[in-house]
């Protein structure tokens, strides 16, 4: 029989500690676990290295996190939409590590699928390859670009069932379906929430082998 994951939002914030690195998916605030950056807020967890796509906004989405300080390093691709965290960077209270977002996501892969990094010619001959190994392959250099691990990743699906197995809407699926697979604990909000047996397999683009825990969210894309 499967595992039933299913817990509430209180455990689940209790499995995040502060000084942790999390994860969070979502695109803006497309894909974003809501309910589970809600419930962070509420505690009083700080001191993380977040690493996300983007910061979304300051009051929108993951943003939130960098505005009350709950953020000691963020790793992302892209930053521009929340002027809390170009402001806290220049002011030196945020350690910011722009990662190009092919490289962001291939990073998050290598994590996930066991690798020892990825080769990529991005980043070359800009600061992206400051204090990175190079290779040289068939006459070409390439930058070692190393995993990507967190302690808590935390995603979001329209639909899981409660064995962990999970579907997103479009373009919602973007950093979650990666992340799923490279932090020690994985947390899963499901927009809907199933029995276990209540999904098509056809329709899992996430399998249940990945998520460790489920907590039932917002429904949104």
């Amino acid at each position: 029989m499967a595992l039933n994951k299913v817990i509430s939002m209180d455990d689940a914030v209790a499995k995040i500690k502060s000084g942790d690195t999390v994860m969070i998916g979502g695109f803006g605030v497309v894909g974003t676990p809501h309910k589970l950056v809600d419930a962070l807020l509420a505690s009083d967890i700080k001191d993380i290295t977040l690493i996300c796509n983007d910061t979304a906004w300051e009051d929108k989405g993951l943003g939130r996190l960098i505005t009350n300080n709950r953020c000691k390093k963020v790793i992302a691709s892209h930053i521009g939409t929340n002027k809390q965290t170009g402001a806290k960077m220049n002011a030196g209270e945020l350690e910011v590590e722009l990662v190009p977002q092919g490289t962001l996501a291939e990073r998050i892969r290598a994590a996930a699928y066991g690798l020892g990094g990825v080769l990529t010619q991005t980043g070359l001959g800009t600061a992206v390859e400051e204090g990175k190994d190079k290779i040289e392959i068939d006459g070409k250099e390439y930058l070692l670009e190393k995993p990507l691990h967190a302690d808590v990743a935390l995603v979001f699906g329209a639909v899981a069932d409660a064995s962990g197995n999970m579907s997103y809407i479009g373009a919602a699926a973007n950093f979650n379906n990666v992340m799923a697979g490279a932090a020690k604990i994985t947390i899963a909000e499901a927009g809907e929430l199933m029995p276990i047996g209540g999904m098509n397999p056809n329709q899992v683009a996430t399998p249940g082998i990945f998520i460790d825990y489920v907590v039932k969210g917002a429904v949104h894309g």
